[in-house]
């Protein structure tokens, strides 16, 4: 049989439309980009090191993902006007074509049950509840005046983490390692990590690649047990087989891609030999007792538990040997007050204790090692929560229902400016009235930081040139969040 018609019979009608964009006025455009700093990845080595096209001093991200969105009220938005009118019936022009999650009827006004004081050069106002932030304050920009149009928990972690409210979409963490590569190629260039308990609501797609290569994706990795699932030999293969069982699948999947030229085959051929890297790094890396007893003490950290003080001690440890971005997950922020546990007087103090000292040990490990003013640090969920009283488990109880029109976030480190605020809101709490920070704000300013145009970075796909930031010019670099 002729060879070029066998290879033809066994391209798939999926590869065949994927390969026909190259051919496309579209691809010579991309080609055009790719003159002008857009990354191509090396097929032989897809996560080499890459220098951005813009100058910067960000070369690693920590990103404290609080899943569930924490109630900004109650921690950095303090309000006396809400305190004022605790419990009253909320005016009626904050209800008037408003759709809410669970709130029903006229909710009443929630006050904050905790103290707050100010802090820092800035005289940054913070909750009773963050016992050891305001040591860092002055090393922390705390926006105020964030915003979103999602408003349920799984499309708006979604839209948050990967520019997309579905499934599909390419994550911010993939993205920088697309951009940027990683500077040790025997661990992942993104580590997903998980504490609280459970997934975050918008599931594992929060860590996915989306339509990048699939070697961009986050590797989640376990504080507890082995770091990662499957990575060690089975029983009775040695490291000397496993090698040989390597070599002999990347002698077929080379011939694999040399037939079919899909892309996808290459990356796993690169995903089998960094799990075969992972299996003496990865173990280093994640040893935790290692560290000196002062250290996890100021974190909060006990080796062998699966915990978000460990989580942070470990993003320290990963970005110092070169992974270029580390997310952490923290479940549990989602306090409606149902009597289920969720109160704001049950759950918010416990909740606070879990990331408050290991968030300020984070800032401050990060600088006394150099590192903070190459690592960029952010802190948030993916939402806000209402000034009014949920009321779903009755009066007695204290919840928020969720807020897409204000919250709060804080960044730290590389490129950000220290011991400020940015962003007003309303005296209840539920307007931003001054500098509103879009998602897409925030996505343009991170990748900005990283070096990049968040309007050039881009991957051909479907026939788009796919932003995070969306198709259309909606994110703007916040130029008052820059040192």
């Amino acid at each position: 049989m002729n060879p070029y018609l066998s290879r033809i019979q066994a391209v798939t009608r999926r590869q065949f439309l994927a390969d026909s964009g190259r051919f496309s006025l579209g691809a010579i455009a991309l080609q055009s980009l790719s003159a002008h700093g857009l990354p191509v990845l090396d097929a032989s080595n897809p996560l080499a090191p890459k220098t951005p096209p813009l100058p910067t001093k960000a070369k690693a991200v920590i990103y404290l993902s609080m899943s569930g969105a924490p109630p900004q009220h109650d921690l950095f938005d303090w309000k006396p006007e809400l305190v004022a009118h605790h419990l009253q019936d909320c005016p009626d022009q904050f209800l008037k074509g408003e759709k809410f999650a669970f709130i029903k009827g006229k909710p009443k006004l929630l006050g904050s049950p905790y103290k707050f004081s100010q802090h820092g050069q800035a005289g940054v106002w913070m909750s009773e509840l963050l016992v050891n932030l305001p040591s860092v304050v002055d090393e922390l920009t705390l926006i105020r005046s964030m915003n979103t149009d999602q408003f349920n928990h799984a499309p708006a972690e979604l839209f948050m983490y990967t520019g997309s409210p579905r499934n599909g979409g390419a994550s911010l963490g993939s993205w920088a390692t697309y951009g940027l590569g990683s500077e040790n190629q025997d661990l992942p260039g993104f580590v997903a990590l998980l504490s609280g308990g459970s997934d975050p609501t918008g599931g594992k797609a929060c860590w996915g690649s989306g339509f990048l290569p699939g070697v961009l994706q986050g590797v989640q990795c376990r504080a507890a047990g082995d770091p990662i699932l499957h990575v060690s030999n089975p029983p009775g293969m040695s490291r000397e087989t496993r090698r040989q069982t390597l070599d002999a699948l990347k002698t077929i999947n080379e011939a694999e891609a040399q037939t079919f030229g899909d892309p996808e085959t290459l990356t796993r051929i690169q995903q089998y030999e960094l799990a075969y890297r992972m299996q003496l790094s990865v173990p280093e890396v994640f040893d935790i007792s290692k560290e000196p007893e002062k250290v996890r003490e100021a974190y909060g950290a006990k080796p062998g538990e699966a915990s978000f003080s460990n989580n942070c001690l470990l993003a320290r440890r990963l970005v110092e040997k070169g992974v270029r971005f580390v997310q952490l997950f923290d479940w549990g922020w989602d306090m409606h007050g149902t009597g289920g546990g969720d109160d704001l007087m049950a759950a918010l103090p416990r909740k606070c204790r879990d990331v408050d000292k290991a968030c300020a040990a984070l800032v401050n490990d990060l600088k006394e090692r150099g590192l903070l003013d190459s690592t960029l640090v952010v802190w948030g969920g993916e939402f806000g929560r209402t000034p009014m009283n949920e009321a779903r488990g009755g009066s007695t109880f204290l919840g928020r229902d969720h807020h897409p029109h204000a919250f709060s976030m804080w960044m730290a480190g590389a490129g950000v400016k220290k011991g400020s605020v940015l962003g007003e809101t309303d005296e209840l709490g539920y307007h931003i009235v001054q500098d509103k920070v879009t998602v897409r704000d925030l996505q343009a300013t991170i990748l900005h930081l990283l070096g990049f145009d968040p309007y050039q970075l881009s991957y051909r796909y479907q026939g788009l040139n796919n932003r995070l930031i969306g198709p259309t010019n909606e994110g703007k670099v916040v130029k008052a969040l820059l040192g």
